[in-house]
């Protein structure tokens, strides 16, 4: 995945906690990290391990950079 600002990076619990709605997403194709409560994943390993296919991942990944265009809040990427 390709997400602005290295998202990908970033650990699931801190993008869903400065983002939510990167939670609703991941919602919708039935990626169930809200309510995870470790939460120490990287959002791009997420997305890949529901092995749900190049096509939705692109989805996903155009649907969180679009909300990320429109949001333009800074990223949290606490490595």
């Amino acid at each position: 995945m390709n997400l602005k600002n290295n998202l990908g990076s970033a650990q699931i619990k801190d993008v869903i906690e400065s983002h939510p709605r990167i939670g609703e997403i991941l919602d919708h194709y039935e990626i169930g990290c809200v309510t995870c409560g470790v939460g120490i994943c990287l959002l791009k390993d997420v997305v890949s391990i529901h092995a749900l296919g190049e096509e939705v991942e692109k989805k996903i990944e155009t649907e969180i950079n679009d909300y990320l265009d429109s949001n333009q809040q800074p990223i949290t990427n606490n490595q």
